[in-house]
């Protein structure tokens, strides 16, 4: 027996590997590669500045070297000339504000019909299957297929193109928001139960404050597919509006009016959700941790 135990081999364990120390003794680690780990804000700020000073030098060494065409990209300096114009002799203000007007109807009333809806379906059940196959099937086909259909209905005025962001952003807002609503925790529905509470008073006092931060991101997330709609909206039948003006544009070889108007869409959807970003902050920040 003792000789057996001898010659048994004894399967050692792979040392730990250490963590290497700062001159506190607490254990170092990389924040910038830690998964979900917080950096210092301004060195968030600077990192996105440089990949935004990447691009525009990237961009300007294609078009000052003459390594790409002025007819498919022009320069910085033809894009903020072609703006001047635009803003000078076109009335680009009159474009800007027709566009950002059928953006904000349009989405305005798709949420205030498609909120409701998703807070209902995501609450009772018998509301859900009624309405979810429906809304799942049509949220598949493109805004864009049905203009034919609209221009046949409504005419080409301003509902028709209203009615093309409603469509465009109304059945995915429903269906997000319904599964947000869905997501509120079941231990504080049965917790609100045995405290007395009716059905009603459940959905407003458990499941509206927990997921109500939750559909402000969704509302937030789907204005910016508003604003992507907006295009396929005046691009038809339109005489007004940015995307009127890039078609004009496209007609007469101007890109740089076209890039310039792609820009402008893309400023007024980021100060949007700038915008919105900070009133959800403030309005909530428990849900923030701040």
């Amino acid at each position: 027996m003792e000789k057996a135990l001898k010659t048994k081999e004894v399967v050692k364990q792979p040392p730990l590997r250490q963590v290497p120390n700062n001159q506190n003794g607490k254990p170092r680690n990389n924040k910038w590669f830690q998964p979900q780990g917080d950096i210092p804000h301004r060195t968030y700020v600077m990192i996105s500045i440089t990949s935004i000073v990447l691009l525009f030098a990237l961009w300007s060494l294609l078009t000052y070297s003459g390594l790409v065409d002025s007819l498919f990209l022009p320069t910085p300096t033809d894009i903020f000339q072609s703006g001047v114009v635009l803003f000078t002799e076109y009335g680009f203000v009159g474009d800007i504000t027709v566009t950002v007007y059928r953006v904000l109807v349009g989405f305005a009333a798709a949420a205030i019909i498609g909120v409701p809806l998703g807070i209902f379906m995501g609450t009772f059940k018998a509301v859900e299957a009624f309405f979810e196959p429906v809304i799942s099937a049509i949220r598949y086909m493109p805004a864009s297929a049905f203009i034919p259909l609209f221009i046949l209905w409504i005419g080409v005025g301003e509902l028709e193109k209203v009615t093309i962001i409603f469509v465009g952003t109304f059945f995915s807002l429903v269906l997000m928001t319904a599964v947000e609503v869905g997501n509120v925790r079941k231990e504080l529905l049965e917790a609100a139960y045995t405290l007395g509470r009716s059905n009603f008073g459940v959905l407003r006092s458990v499941i509206l404050p927990a997921s109500i931060p939750g559909i402000m991101e969704i509302i937030r997330l789907i204005l910016g597919w508003a604003w992507s709609y907006i295009i396929v909206a005046e691009l038809v039948a339109s005489s007004s509006g940015i995307g009127s003006l890039i078609l004009e544009s496209q007609r007469m070889l101007k890109t740089g009016n076209i890039i310039f108007g792609i820009l402008t869409i893309g400023v007024l959807g980021l100060l949007s959700d700038l915008f919105l970003k900070v009133a959800i902050r403030k309005a909530f920040p428990w849900h923030y941790g701040r």
